[in-house]
């Protein structure tokens, strides 16, 4: 068996790509500013180069612990939001609103009474645009299934009515 993928040098495994496309990026943004970077800081990006998968990987992690940085990912809002009292009024807005009353519903056919299961497929038919009777009958044998989406409150309501008049377990979510 040959050498394990952790154990090559970092320009010999996967990240060789993504380090090729930084390196050429670098060099050639580092040629320009070579006058200026410190001769400490170029031996160091050397030395990083040269570590490999478990090497980077102890050394991320004893950074992260040097420097005291928690594993925490940064939401994308708040990462943009400029600092200070804005954000926080902007954190503190949508916690003050309270959620706007449901005007459109998903009717769900969730079970049914086998001895309605006629009647449901005929109301189901009718409820179905371009539905023909095998269509109905496979949708109510496959329960639990969206009848409709998007509907009006007081519709999903009439619709809801119906169907559990004639046997059936509507839900509107």
């Amino acid at each position: 068996m040959g050498p394990l993928l952790t154990d090559l040098p970092i320009s010999h495994s996967f990240l060789a790509v993504f380090q090729q496309c930084t390196a050429r990026t670098f060099s050639s943004t580092f040629s320009t500013r070579q006058q200026q970077v410190d001769p400490k800081i170029t031996q160091i990006v050397d030395q990083i180069g040269s570590l490999n998968l478990l090497e980077t990987a102890a050394l991320v992690d004893a950074l992260k612990i040097k420097l005291n940085i928690k594993d925490i990912a940064m939401p994308v809002a708040a990462a943009a939001a400029p600092a200070g009292a804005p954000a926080a009024a902007a954190a503190a807005a949508p916690a003050e609103e309270k959620p706007a009353a449901k005007t459109e519903f998903v009717v769900k056919l969730e079970k049914f009474d086998a001895a309605a299961k006629a009647k449901i497929i005929k109301e189901i038919k009718a409820l179905i645009p371009g539905a023909n009777l095998v269509e109905a009958k496979k949708f109510v044998e496959s329960v639990p299934k969206v009848i409709r989406e998007n509907v009006p409150k007081e519709e999903a309501e009439k619709i809801k009515k119906t169907l559990e008049a004639l046997g059936a377990t509507v839900l509107l979510e």
